[in-house]
C-alpha cells in the first residue's frame, strides 16, 4: 500500500509528517545539517529512495563519490556544484543528473539554507547488482 507524507514546513521550511530530520555531518559535511528519509525502506520501497537535505548558510555537503547515480532538484536556496572538474551554480528548480563515480559537493551561496531532494537506488537494489548498474 501506498504512503503519503504530507508536506508540514510553514513560512519556507520544509518538514513532512511522520519524517524525522536527522543531523548531517557526514564526511566532513558542514554542521547544522539535515536529513530526511521522504520514501525508503521504511515505506517499502524496493528500488530507490528520495531523501531532502538542507545545508545552512555557509554550508557544505560532503566531498561524495559513489558507484550509483543519483539526481537531484534544487528545493530553495542557491549552491556552487562541484560535478567532476565542472563547477557550476545551481538554485530552486534546477535539477542536476550525477553519474556513477563522478566526484560531487554543493557549497551553499547567499543567506538561505540550501535544500535539496535526492534520488538514489535502494541499498537492497545496489547489493543484488553488486554496487553497480
Amino acid at each position: 500500500m501506498g504512503v503519503v507524507h504530507r508536506q508540514t514546513g510553514r513560512d519556507g521550511t520544509f518538514a513532512w509528517e511522520g519524517v524525522e530530520a536527522e543531523p548531517y555531518q557526514g564526511g566532513g559535511a558542514s554542521a547544522g545539517g539535515s536529513r530526511s528519509v521522504l520514501i525508503g525502506p521504511r515505506e517499502g520501497a524496493a528500488n530507490f529512495a528520495v531523501r531532502y537535505f538542507e545545508i545552512p548558510p555557509d554550508g557544505r555537503t560532503s566531498s561524495d563519490r559513489h558507484a550509483h547515480d543519483h539526481g537531484i532538484v534544487v528545493l530553495r536556496g542557491r549552491a556552487r556544484a562541484r560535478l567532476g572538474q565542472d563547477i557550476r551554480e545551481v538554485g530552486a528548480g534546477d535539477a542536476v543528473y550525477i553519474p556513477p563515480d563522478e566526484p560531487h559537493q554543493f557549497e551553499t551561496l547567499g543567506a538561505e539554507p540550501f535544500g535539496f531532494l535526492c534520488v538514489i537506488p535502494s541499498k537492497e537494489w545496489l547489493k543484488t547488482r553488486g554496487g553497480r548498474r
